[in-house]
C-alpha cells in the first residue's frame, strides 16, 4: 500500500512537540516554546525532517488567523474602555516610548523612518499566547496584578490594526495602486468604526444564529470557520492583512451573547494551527545564521528585553503602581510577542527590511520567548532581593505564590 511521504514527517513533527512539551513542563515552561524548539529541531536548518516550508508557511498563515480570532474573542472593548487608565493610556504611553528609544537609535544609524517605526512597533508587542501560558501554569490568571497586565497585551493586540496600516503606508516599495489605497482607507475606516459600535453598544444579539445552530456541534465548527475566516477574507480583499480581519471577528464574537459556542467549537482546531504557526517560526531560524551572529543577537535579545522592561516599569510608576508592582508586570511584558513575527514579515514583503534584517529579527524574536519564563523568575528573585534591602521595592499591592 502506497504511504503518503509526509507521514513520516508529521509523526516525527508530533513527536518531537510531545516530547519537549512533557520536558519543558517540569520547568514550567509554556508550550509555545516546544512549539518553537520543535521547529527548530526538525526544519531545513536542524534535523532536516521537514524541509517542505511552503506547505508549512501557509498552514502557519491559517495558525496566524486562528490565533488572532482567539485573542479577539478574549477582548471586550467595552471593559477596556472602562478600565482605560491602565490598558489603554499604559498601552499607548509603552508604544510611543518603544517607538522613541528606537528613534534615537534610528537617527543615529541613519535609519529611514519605515524602518524605526516597524522596529518600534516591534519591540513594543508583548507575547499574549506565552505570557498566558506562563500565568496559567502558575495559577496566577486571577491576580490582579495578573489582570492589569493582561490588560495592557489585549490593548497590545489590539494596537496592531494601525500598526500594519502605517507600515502597509510607509513601506519602501511604495508600488501601492490608488485602488489598493482607496481600499486600505475604506477598510480602516470600516474596522474602526466597528470597534467604536463594539465599545458603545452593550450587548451584540443574533437569536436567530442561536436558533439555528442550537446543540448542533458539527454545524457550529462550520458557522466558527465562516465568522473568522470570512472576515480575514474581506480584509484581505481590502489589501489590509487577513490575520486583521479574524481579529476583528473575534471582538465581534466576545461581544455577542450568542456565540458562546465559538470558543469550545474551534478550541481544538486553534491548539493544532497555533502549534502549527510557531513551528514554521521555529523553521524559520537559522541555526548557522544565529551562530556566526550569536554575539550581535544575543546584545538585541539583552537590549530589547531590558528595553521593555525599563518603559513598561517607568509607565506603570507614572500610572501609579507600586515600583515592585510594576517592574514584576513590566518583566511580564518583557518579551517580544507573536505579532512581532506579523510586523516583520509584512515589513519584509513591503521592502522596509532586506533579507538580513529579516533573519536576524526572526531570531531576535524567537530568542526572546524562549526565554521570557526565564527572564520573568530571574526578575522577580532579584525583586525578592531588593524588598529585604531598598525599602522602595517593600511594598507590593498584590499577594503573590510564595514560591514564585
Amino acid at each position: 500500500m502506497h504511504m503518503d511521504p509526509l507521514l513520516p514527517s508529521l509523526v516525527a513533527a508530533i513527536f518531537g512537540i510531545l516530547l519537549l512539551a512533557l520536558l519543558l513542563r517540569r520547568f514550567n515552561q509554556p508550550h509555545v516554546v516546544a512549539y518553537l524548539l520543535a521547529g527548530v529541531a526538525l526544519g531545513p536548518y536542524g534535523l532536516g525532517i521537514i524541509e517542505d516550508q511552503i506547505t508549512l508557511d501557509r498552514l502557519g498563515t491559517i495558525g496566524v488567523i486562528l490565533l488572532l480570532f482567539y485573542v479577539g474573542s478574549r477582548i471586550h472593548v467595552r471593559i477596556l474602555a472602562r478600565h482605560w487608565r491602565i490598558s489603554i493610556l499604559g498601552t499607548l504611553l509603552q508604544i510611543a516610548a518603544s517607538v522613541a528609544v528606537v528613534g534615537i537609535v534610528g537617527w543615529l544609524l541613519d535609519w529611514p523612518l519605515a524602518r524605526t517605526l516597524l522596529i518600534g512597533f516591534m519591540i513594543s508587542l508583548s507575547s499574549t499566547a506565552v505570557l498566558l501560558s506562563f500565568l496559567k501554569g502558575r495559577n496566577e490568571l486571577d491576580t490582579p496584578l495578573s489582570q492589569k497586565t493582561i490588560g495592557i497585551l489585549l490593548v497590545q493586540d489590539l494596537a496592531i490594526i494601525p500598526m500594519l496600516i502605517i507600515i502597509g503606508f510607509v513601506g519602501g516599495n511604495g508600488h501601492a495602486s490608488a485602488g489598493q489605497l482607496a481600499g486600505q482607507m475604506a477598510g480602516a475606516a470600516l474596522i474602526l468604526a466597528l470597534i467604536g459600535w463594539l465599545a458603545f453598544a452593550r450587548e451584540i444579539h443574533l437569536p436567530w444564529l442561536s436558533r439555528l445552530l442550537a446543540h448542533d456541534h458539527e454545524l457550529q465548527v462550520f458557522a466558527a470557520l465562516i465568522l473568522c475566516f470570512g472576515l480575514a477574507t474581506l480584509t484581505g480583499l481590502l489589501s489590509l492583512s487577513t490575520a486583521l480581519g479574524a481579529f476583528v471577528a473575534g471582538m465581534v464574537v466576545a461581544s455577542s451573547r450568542e456565540t458562546g459556542w465559538v470558543d469550545k467549537s474551534m478550541e481544538s482546531l486553534r491548539v493544532v494551527f497555533v502549534a502549527i504557526f510557531f513551528v514554521s517560526i521555529g523553521m524559520l531560524v537559522n541555526l548557522a545564521y544565529l551562530w556566526a551572529n550569536l554575539g550581535l543577537i544575543s546584545l538585541l535579545v539583552l537590549a530589547a528585553m531590558l528595553t521593555n522592561t525599563l518603559v513598561n516599569a517607568l509607565v506603570l510608576i507614572v500610572l501609579g503602581e507600586t515600583p515592585r508592582d510594576a517592574v514584576d508586570a513590566a518583566a511580564m511584558l518583557a518579551q517580544i510577542g507573536e505579532f512581532g513575527f506579523v510586523l516583520v514579515a509584512v515589513g519584509w514583503g513591503s521592502g522596509v527590511i532586506g533579507n538580513e534584517g529579516y533573519q536576524l529579527a526572526i531570531a531576535v524574536i524567537a530568542l526572546t520567548l524562549l526565554l521570557a519564563p526565564l527572564w520573568i523568575a530571574l526578575v522577580r528573585q532579584l525583586l525578592k532581593y531588593a524588598a529585604g534591602r531598598l525599602p522602595l521595592f517593600s511594598q507590593g499591592r498584590e499577594e503573590r505564590d510564595p514560591t514564585a
